[in-house]
């Protein structure tokens, strides 16, 4: 690059750069001697820095400057997807550009988040992620397994929601709290089974802490998505289920299913007459799941502050959760990029100690 070109760059006169780099190919001076503390090597390094600094700042200004792309690990018309696009919406509407969303699903979230990981570091290719992508999947499939490394290919942005799962059963589960519960699963070991979205999807994975905590012994069936599986445990054909409570609840009170607790920290509002699981037997207990949104590793840290702080503030709009998360009992879980990362370090580190003892794994 000639001074030149830098210094339209970096809006300096070409006069105050060196001449070490008064060439394209950089060479210099053939009667001087390279000097790496020379005063116009400083000079240029300082130039240089402060050129790339400014350029990370005007990015972030007028970011964004045409279509930003939202992949979502899941199929279209599932929460993720429907929260992805209420989000995108809003971004439209600020900033004036048009946010496209692009559904990913299958492969337990792999095929989304590594379109993603492959994209380039602009702001302009976003991942909105179910939990497991980045808490279930590294131990699940083994390190080196997957088609990329979920801790350097990455930007953790914040996190979207926390979605809080049910534990319910059909009607005719000789039980009617989680000590019951328990105790019948103990009695008959292996013999009570329970629906999943797959291996690795939240149902499964909740329902497998479940076993390790409680020390019962349970028969998992594998569904392509918790709709199918709900309905089989609605038909009796599966006796258990992990499931969001805003899936769970319809059933329940109609008298399809039998509710045996929420795995949340506390009561929740449109389901106050239901316990939680950890206060109805099953101490220190909590079962749920999260989206989050990443972009690319490489992102310019003004780029990403500047997503964190819109999102947060859709996130803190009482319009946006009376419309799009109280419906669904979506927690906002709104924060830095960096609680966001320790958040998933020790998920990842939680998940990571129940996949070894329980010894899963996907053979890949």
């Amino acid at each position: 690059m000639s001074r030149f070109t830098l210094a339209a760059r970096c809006n300096v006169k070409a006069a105050t750069l060196p001449d070490v780099i008064r060439s394209n190919d950089a060479r210099l001076p053939q009667k001087q001697p390279y000097n790496r503390g020379s005063e116009p090597m400083k000079r240029f390094a300082l130039i240089l820095l402060a050129c790339l600094a400014g350029s990370a700042g005007a990015a972030a200004q007028s970011y964004p400057t045409r279509t930003i792309t939202l992949t979502v690990t899941a199929a279209a018309g599932g929460v993720t997807d429907v929260v992805a696009r209420a989000l995108g919406q809003r971004l439209s509407e600020t900033w004036g550009q048009q946010v496209v969303i692009e559904n990913k699903g299958g492969a337990a979230h792999v095929l989304g988040a590594q379109s993603v990981a492959k994209a380039a570091p602009d702001g302009y290719s976003l991942l909105v992620a179910e939990a497991g992508t980045f808490t279930i999947n590294p131990t699940l499939y083994g390190k080196g397994k997957l088609p990329y490394d979920e801790e350097k290919d990455f930007a953790p942005i914040t996190g979207i929601v926390r979605i809080n799962q049910a534990l319910l059963g059909h009607t005719s589960v000789p039980a009617t709290n989680v000590s019951e519960l328990i105790a019948l699963a103990k009695k008959k070991p292996g013999e009570l089974t329970y629906g999943t979205a797959g291996v690795g999807s939240a149902p499964h994975m909740n329902m497998v802490l479940f076993e390790s905590m409680s020390g019962a012994k349970l028969l998992p069936v594998h569904y392509r998505g918790a709709a199918p599986a709900l309905t089989d445990v609605i038909a009796g054909h599966v006796n258990l289920m992990s499931v969001s409570v805003s899936l769970a609840l319809p059933p329940f009170r109609t008298g399809q299913i039998k509710l045996f607790g929420i795995g949340s920290t506390k009561r929740l509002g449109p389901a106050a007459d239901v316990p939680t699981v950890a206060e109805d037997g099953l101490p220190g207990y909590e079962a749920a799941t999260w989206f989050g949104l990443f972009a690319t590793a490489g992102t310019p840290r003004d780029v990403v502050m500047k997503l964190n702080a819109e999102i947060q503030k859709i996130l803190a709009d009482p319009d946006f959760r009376e419309k799009f998360l109280a419906p669904q009992m979506f927690e906002p879980m709104g924060s830095t990029p960096e609680e966001f990362a320790d958040h998933i370090k020790a998920q990842t580190q939680k998940w990571a100690t129940v996949i070894r003892e329980q010894k899963l794994s996907i053979d890949k």
